[in-house]
């Protein structure tokens, strides 16, 4: 009997045990939201995927069944509106060339250049006398003509009037004007080598920096698009951050497409794919913009030539057009023969050609480097260039205001 009962203590203490022991492990099996915690090993992180955000947990691979990513979509609390297009440029119709050199005339004649004052005052003297002489030679040696070409000039027109045998003014203007375009040369090939054959033509436009070549190759782009050429813009220029933008809004503008690379990429490769995008494309001409250096810097001066080497692999450099800041004078014609040294120029741009700009530059650049000024900015417009004409160039230093 005693057994019995004993038998029967063991058995219910056995039984407690068991309950209580089960609800421990059935509180740590359901742990409330706020005490979940991650295992060692798991990562979160969350996307948009479809406008839905989907949260994904990578948990260690199991040893059988070998999974590793587990995902939950997660509703969005806020709606995802799908994105807007900004509406595309307007294209641009650029100014007509002929249209410009009217206007840039007209422009150049109302300027304050310094040799179209001095010329204007001498000639309005009553009589030319030997202080005449002098002060008209004094005008254009200041007038950065050079010494030669003032030389000629003057030997020039004294000879012809004492042959003529009159001193009048208006007689030596219209020998003046005839002996100007003499120096200017208008027999020089000013026509830009842009016929396409049978690959794009190419330009490299090359300076020192500030002279504003990007800025030129935007208002070329415009000259050619007028003309009907098909145009694509290489921004070689990766070493200045905005440089390969404001090409791009250039090019934009009159639906010109541009080819650029990252900050501080290969220029020479830059305008190696330019050129390539113009061959697929079949362009007409594809204008490369250069970044600025100075003449002295050696290694940058260098890669000019390799840019131009690189890029003839797939197309020849039918134009190296150098641009030269006109108000510069004879620091700008040191820097034309160092450029001229490295790469074949064939042509000069000369801008900001009005204002203080000295006229005679033209004629002395050209003796410097023997090729002809082919373009001539004159303003801050975006249609503010257009080919050079001697006629033209020597007819508004000689028109009164």
């Amino acid at each position: 009997m005693t057994g019995t009962i004993l038998t029967l203590i063991i058995a219910g203490v056995i039984i407690a045990v068991g309950l209580v022991t089960g609800l421990v492990v059935g509180t740590r099996r359901r742990p409330l939201p706020s005490q979940v915690k991650p295992e060692l090993g798991e990562q979160r992180s969350d996307k948009v995927v479809g406008g839905s955000a989907v949260a994904e947990r990578e948990t260690p691979e199991g040893p059988e069944r070998g999974e590793g990513l587990a995902t939950e979509v997660v509703e969005p609390t806020t709606p995802v509106e799908a994105p807007t297009e900004a509406p595309a440029p307007a294209i641009e119709k650029p100014e007509a060339p002929e249209s410009r050199l009217v206007r840039l005339r007209r422009r150049l004649a109302g300027s304050n250049n310094a040799l179209s004052r001095g010329l204007l005052t001498l000639l309005s003297r009553d009589r030319i006398d030997e202080e005449t002489w002098e002060d008209f030679e004094d005008t254009l040696l200041t007038s950065d003509l050079g010494v030669k070409p003032t030389m000629e000039l003057v030997e020039a027109l004294r000879d012809r009037l004492r042959v003529e045998g009159t001193a009048d003014p208006t007689a030596a203007r219209t020998a003046l004007r005839e002996e100007l375009i003499k120096l200017v040369d208008p027999t020089l090939d000013r026509s830009l080598a842009i016929d396409r054959t049978e690959v794009p033509a190419v330009v490299m436009v090359v300076g020192v920096n500030g002279t504003g070549k990007t800025t030129t190759v935007g208002k070329l782009a415009r000259v050619l698009v007028a003309e009907d050429k098909d145009v694509v813009l290489g921004a070689a220029d990766t070493f200045r951050a905005a440089a390969a933008d404001q090409l791009e809004t250039w090019g934009s503008r009159v639906g010109v497409p541009t080819v650029r690379g990252a900050e501080g990429a290969d220029p020479a490769s830059v305008a190696f794919e330019a050129v390539k995008v113009g061959i697929e494309g079949e362009a007409d001409v594809v204008l490369i913009d250069t970044a600025g250096r100075l003449h002295t810097k050696t290694g940058l001066m260098d890669e000019l030539g390799k840019i131009k080497r690189v890029i003839e692999r797939q197309a020849p450099v039918t134009e190296v057009l150098l641009l030269l800041d006109a108000t510069t004078g004879q620091n700008g014609l040191t820097q034309a023969r160092i450029f001229a040294e490295v790469v074949d120029v064939t042509g000069v741009v000369l801008s900001k050609l009005d204002g203080s700009a000295k006229g005679g530059i033209v004629i002395q650049v050209q003796r410097e480097l023997g090729v002809p000024v082919k373009l001539v900015g004159l303003g801050e417009g975006v249609d503010d260039l257009a080919p050079f004409e001697p006629e033209e160039f020597v007819d508004a230093l000689l028109t009164a205001d």
